[in-house]
């Protein structure tokens, strides 16, 4: 196995793509073959972003009574767990939610949004004149996720309002999807991403683990986003909230998430590879692994129903790494830590 992921690593750094196959070979080592694996998904992560480390925040700009009836999904009106609740935020508190992101040195800021999507009419509308505002304001780079995109008419609104990422994720692998959700389908979730795309949104996608899908298929969503060509890939572990149909699902285990992170740097090598929810909760004092996985960026502050840990204390772990934390912008980096 050992010899079989140094190959994976040398085809990874030559740009190559990993197969499905390959993929599903990486992802059922175990023993110290997994050190093997983080070792190697290290290097590839040096190869391609040096000691960088990118950072990112987001706001629950709208939350609960969703119409969709996502499994795992704290926000669903499907379920019953007394989340707040609350239409769109105003632009005096968007501005300032992402005011306070950049001074936690964030380089991008994303409205997440708990509805089906967008529609012309007067939430559009809302919508495009809070991303003109927080790019006229400029205190981070502005990114959204607004669910489904039915129209490839309103990509283009809002990349014109300036919107530079869009987050959709396409949740789990498509044979796994339908335990998921049914209120919508995966091939709504893949339309939204192609119209982002033409519009040239550049798009930030990936998954939750942990929702009961097997080792194939957590290959089978990286081999997706592969043929997607997305550009930064979010990496989020299930954290259970009670009232949802998967509460009593048993949590990850701290070194099997470490080995998802190690196999989706190995086969999107090049690709911005992000931790977010529930990296807290579940690694534990494994949390600065991640990085050494190959995490190349990571999510700082509150998640959307959930709490993060404070900003001061993921910028001490970097710099404790010999990493940099920096706000990277999609062209122009800026530091992020200042002197000690």
């Amino acid at each position: 196995m050992r010899d079989f992921i140094r190959r994976m690593e040398e085809k990874a750094i030559a740009g190559e793509r990993l197969t499905y196959e390959e993929g599903c070979r990486l992802i059922s080592a175990s023993g110290p073959d997994i050190l093997d694996l983080i070792a190697s998904a290290n290097r590839v992560r040096h190869h391609y972003w040096g000691d960088q480390v990118n950072l990112c925040s987001i706001v629950n700009a709208k939350s609960g009574n969703c119409s969709e009836n996502c499994n795992f999904c704290s926000q669903s009106a499907y379920h019953d767990t007394g989340v707040p609740t609350y239409p769109l935020m105003d632009a005096p508190g968007l501005l300032k939610a992402a005011q306070e992101a950049g001074s936690n040195g964030a380089g991008a800021f994303g409205i997440v949004v708990a509805w089906w999507g967008l529609r012309e009419g007067r939430e559009l509308e809302a919508i495009l004149q809070r991303i003109r505002e927080l790019v006229a304001a400029g205190h981070t780079r502005t990114d959204a996720s607004l669910g489904i995109i039915a129209d490839r008419k309103i990509a283009f609104k809002l990349r014109e309002a300036g919107l530079a990422y869009y987050n959709h994720n396409l949740e789990t692998a498509q044979s796994h999807f339908p335990k998921i959700c049914t209120t919508h389908t995966y091939d709504d979730r893949v339309r939204t991403i192609q119209y982002c795309k033409e519009a040239g949104i550049r798009i930030c996608s990936g998954g939750i683990f942990g929702m009961g899908e097997v080792l194939e298929q957590r290959v089978e969503l990286a081999v997706a986003l592969q043929e997607l060509d997305v550009d930064v890939v979010p990496l989020n572990f299930l954290h259970a909230i009670k009232g949802t149909p998967f509460e009593e699902i048993p949590p990850l285990r701290p070194m099997e998430i470490l080995k998802i992170i190690a196999v989706y740097r190995l086969m999107l090598p090049s690709k911005d590879i992000m931790t977010a929810g529930g990296r807290e909760v579940h690694l534990r004092d494994l949390q600065s692994w991640m990085f050494a996985a190959g995490a190349s960026h990571t999510l700082i502050g509150n998640y959307l129903t959930t709490s993060g840990r404070k900003p001061e204390d993921d910028l001490k772990m970097i710099e404790d790494l010999n990493l940099r934390a920096v706000a990277y912008c999609g062209g122009t980096v800026q530091e992020a830590v200042e002197e000690r």
